[in-house]
């Protein structure tokens, strides 16, 4: 197995250098796989954590609506791609959990983020950025396409489906959205879970993620696209679905990370 290696300062530990393997094209759906396998031994805290999320989901589609801004469902549903991996953090704790002969317990799904709460926070803050900057572009392909008035739910809906303006919008808001997903999967893909497991600082991780994409292209864009694949998939189930596809997709991202980034301290290299 392949890698390239880069000597980092870690703050409190020898200095160490981060290891890129470079992994095949069989390995996305082993990681896949191994996500199942997580899920099946730790269901019931899984499950609970995924549950969480659904009932987030639809307690803000059922706000949106309520409110009268049903008309932003759509590019944030789309957006989620952005924010899913930090949705994915307590997935990571759970498989952490099993890594280490334990029983997962809810405070490692919902409290594995707080030892490096503050990395993770300026991680949440790039990751925002992009939504925005997507929320930013729905917003303004809507109107080049079909102006600033906002129409019923039917006619919108149906317009995207059936008129030159929809079809337009929606093949222009595919590429564009796509192109900034892929930049958000390329800065994040391993760096929360990289965040989680070392003392490093958010740009650091966000380096190791870019630098695994690059080393390792095809298999991280098959990997991509399992990822939002599998998340269309619980959105069109009315969010049910990913109950159990986020879950999985955090256990699989885990061992993603551990197969893609090594560390090694500097001094056990020289020895």
């Amino acid at each position: 197995m392949n890698a390239t290696t880069k000597t980092q300062p870690v703050a409190g530990v020898p200095n160490v250098k981060i290891i890129i393997n470079k992994v095949g094209m069989d390995r996305p759906r082993a990681w896949l796989a191994a996500g199942v396998e997580d899920f099946r031994r730790a269901s019931a805290i899984s499950l609970a954590y995924g549950l969480f999320w659904v009932g987030l989901s639809i307690a803000i589609t059922a706000g949106a609506f309520t409110l009268g801004y049903w008309y932003w469902l759509l590019p944030m549903i789309a957006g989620f791609m952005f924010v899913g991996p930090l949705v994915a953090v307590g997935s990571y704790g759970i498989s952490r959990a099993l890594e280490q002969g334990r029983a997962p317990t809810l405070g490692d799904a919902f409290g594995s983020w707080k030892p490096h709460a503050g990395q993770l926070a300026m991680m949440g803050v790039m990751m925002m950025i992009f939504f925005l900057a997507w929320i930013r572009l729905a917003t303004l392909l809507f109107a080049l396409f079909f102006g600033f008035e906002v129409p019923s739910p039917a006619t919108l809906y149906t317009a995207l489906l059936t008129t030159p303006e929809g079809l337009g919008m929606l093949a222009v808001g595919t590429v564009a959205g796509g192109v900034l997903a892929f930049g958000a999967f390329a800065i994040s893909a391993v760096a929360i879970p990289t965040l989680m497991d070392q003392d490093l600082t958010f740009m650091e991780g966000i380096e190791a993620s870019v630098r695994c994409v690059a080393r390792n292209f095809r298999p991280m864009l098959l990997w991509a696209a399992i990822l939002t694949g599998c998340v269309l998939v619980g959105v069109m189930t009315f969010y049910i679905g990913l109950a159990l596809i986020l879950p999985v997709l955090g256990h699989a991202s885990w061992h993603a990370y551990e197969e893609l980034v090594r560390f090694e301290p500097v001094e056990q290299l020289k020895s």
